[in-house]
């Protein structure tokens, strides 16, 4: 006989499928923040400062296109339901823009090809929120189960930690295995590849998940977003997560210049990126299941506190300790697994309890809104990160060997480490207003059914 726990099960090739869109997502939001800083500064010869702003600009632009996407993926009518339809459409844009980011050609001015760059990394940018809002909207409309979407987080966090590895790793070791600018070109080719298998795994894998029949809500954007905004429990959680992902981006982009200029050899920055995912790939479904035994917010405190910890051990790189840095990166690695399964599985219930209370859906602004503040997150940490190596005095150069004075070492290490670790731990100020608990998401489960 199936009970009804059986039936709130979504069968494991949904689970996978979903899953595997963050193939895309994980490539596209971890290429750009460790390779086009140092593509900026070190190949084409821009000042860290300016860089920065060309690394921000597209992704400040992606703020206020998120919740315009969601929106419009609310409004979707199609046979598929209102989320697959933009996999597709937005994902092939997305694919055929990154690729070009690398791509540009020798203009004879380093301006116009920092032109280049920007102008595609604002299509990419654009595509990116056509594809990922809709994504993440998806989990609150094909399950009601509380405990279904942390399992559902649990393979899209996998997947995503396996991507961020996989595409962290490779993407240095393939431009410098063909060197100069045409081993950024092959390695945008590369990766933009990579975009592409997530785009139709995801879309494909989908197919057979259900859609929810909850109808969109009404009035304009603007009347949406003033209710987004009055939900306190997203508010609190929405800024948690904003303030990680800055810290997450921060030290992002600090990886290949630790790598470069404080353990000095560039083969250290894979091993870095293995120390940071590798633990996520090992420790997801153990930060799930104990999730589920002691709650989803006091799971996300314990991994925040450890995230933390992690990023501040890592000042060690000041003084080219690569053991200790290398350590303390696994550190990061296991607080940013959980740092990733329990927010993402705490969006969906927040949405949920809302489309139960007002009979409206609003998931794809939620999800819009969400979107947007880790976009600005991201998008704020590399230009957090620059500003650092500005104030430190990094000097930039175009492919030639340089000597750093004492002031950017110092500043690399502050970026990928004190810095970091403070915005986390100011994050948890937010963290300790989130009200919602699993009776409250179990009461609307009980409205749905």
């Amino acid at each position: 006989m199936r009970t009804a726990v059986d039936a709130a099960r979504l069968p494991l090739g949904v689970r996978i499928g979903y899953g595997s869109g963050s193939v895309a997502t994980g490539a596209f939001g971890t290429v750009p923040g460790l390779m086009l800083l140092p593509y900026l500064t070190d190949e084409l010869g821009i000042a860290a400062l300016w860089a920065g702003v060309i690394v921000f600009l597209p992704k400040a632009w992606d703020v206020l296109l998120n919740p315009v996407a969601g929106r419009i993926s609310d409004r979707t009518v199609d046979p598929a339901g209102p989320r697959r339809p933009w996999l597709v459409r937005a994902g092939l844009m997305l694919a055929g823009a990154f690729a070009l980011i690398f791509a540009a050609p020798d203009l004879d001015g380093r301006w116009l090809e920092a032109g280049w760059v920007l102008v595609f990394f604002v299509l990419a940018a654009s595509a990116y929120a056509f594809f990922q809002v809709p994504y993440v909207a998806m989990p609150a409309e094909i399950t009601s189960s509380y405990d279904e979407r942390t399992r559902l987080m649990t393979w899209r966090v996998a997947i995503l930690a396996l991507t961020i590895m996989a595409a962290g790793a490779t993407a240095p070791v393939i431009r410098d295995a063909v060197g100069g600018r045409d081993g950024y070109r092959v390695m945008g080719v590369v990766m933009a590849t990579v975009i592409l298998v997530g785009v139709l795994s995801a879309w494909w894998g989908t197919r057979r998940a259900p859609i929810g029949a909850v109808e969109a809500g009404a009035g304009s954007l603007r009347e949406q977003l003033r209710v987004v905004a009055r939900a306190r429990d997203f508010r609190v959680l929405l800024t948690t997560f904003v303030l990680q992902a800055l810290a997450t981006g921060c030290m992002l982009a600090g990886v290949a210049y630790v790598a470069d200029d404080l353990l000095g050899r560039t083969a250290a920055a894979t091993i870095l990126f293995v120390c940071f995912v590798g633990p996520a790939l090992v420790l997801t479904p153990v930060w799930a299941h104990w999730g589920e035994r002691v709650g989803k917010k006091q799971g996300y405190v314990a991994a925040s506190l450890l995230l933390a910890a992690g990023a501040a051990l890592a000042v060690v790189a000041r003084g080219g300790n690569d053991v200790w840095t290398f350590v303390a990166t696994g550190l990061v690695g296991v607080g940013y697994a959980g740092c990733q399964v329990f927010p993402m599985a705490m969006l969906p219930d927040v949405a949920a309890v809302d489309a139960t209370r007002t009979g409206e859906n609003r998931a794809g602004v939620y999800t819009g809104v969400w979107t947007a503040g880790e976009t600005l997150g991201l998008a704020v940490g590399p230009a957090l990160f620059a500003l650092v190596l500005a104030l430190g005095g990094y000097l930039s150069s175009e492919g030639r060997d340089i000597t750093q004075p004492g002031s950017a070492l110092t500043a690399i290490a502050l970026g990928f480490s004190v810095v970091p670790a403070l915005l986390i731990v100011a994050s948890l100020w937010w963290l300790r207003q989130y009200t919602l608990d699993p009776a409250d998401v179990t009461a609307a489960e009980g409205a749905v059914r």
